[in-house]
């Protein structure tokens, strides 16, 4: 499975599908009883480890007096009942920012990774590369640097996701966040040059234009 986006950088431009519009059938975990300090979130019923929660993810937190009612990232998967979550940060580089103290926190982590993974595997059909031409000499793991696929990757999974909340509701505003985002996937697609690496020596050897599908060699 290749993924060039994850769960926090599609929050950054569509919070409500881990909040409102999340997907039932993906929540990795949830339950009640939780508390924040800090950037520590901790619940004792949980076991994050078993449920396969991941630095990247999402976390959605609500405490029973309301004071924290918000999305969050997952920084870190500290222990089986433990996270370091952030408010939402410029880069994933950045020092982690706490959200408000709470306590007796309802929560629930649920994931769009299966889009991304589908979002993946058709990207690097369009670039000609493995998984999605098997038939080529190169792979994902040839790319210098996959970062300049992560905005398409992201625009893609919102549009699919909309697309199926617009069949499962007979929402037309659902197909129009739908389209509009499809629209900024081929925008951002057509931006993307591939810098592939055919010897394991960090030099670009081929280049591939996203706005022409053509293998270029440097």
């Amino acid at each position: 499975m290749v993924r060039f986006s994850n769960d926090s950088d599609i929050l950054k431009y569509e919070p409500i599908l881990f909040g409102e519009l999340h997907l039932p059938w993906q929540v990795l975990a949830e339950g009640s009883g939780g508390t924040l300090s800090g950037t520590t979130f901790t619940a004792a019923d949980a076991d994050f480890l078993a449920a396969q929660v991941a630095a990247g993810g999402v976390i959605y937190l609500e405490s029973q007096d309301k004071s924290l009612d918000g999305t969050y990232e997952i920084v870190s998967v500290d222990s089986q009942t433990q996270l370091e979550i952030s408010v939402v940060r410029t880069d994933s580089q950045s020092e982690s920012i706490a959200p408000p103290a709470a306590e007796n926190i309802s929560y629930r982590i649920s994931t769009l990774a299966p889009q991304a993974n589908e979002v993946g595997f058709q990207l690097t059909e369009y670039f000609g590369i493995q998984p999605g031409n098997p038939a080529s000499d190169y792979d994902a793991d040839d790319i210098l640097d996959v970062s300049v696929l992560r905005q398409a990757s992201v625009f893609a999974v919102i549009a699919g996701v909309y697309a199926m909340l617009a069949c499962r509701a007979k929402d037309g505003d659902y197909w129009k966040k739908s389209l509009y985002y499809r629209k900024l996937y081929s925008q951002a697609r057509a931006r993307i040059r591939l810098s592939i690496d055919t010897g394991s020596d960090g030099i670009v050897d081929i280049s591939q234009i996203g706005a022409s599908g053509r293998l270029l060699r440097d």
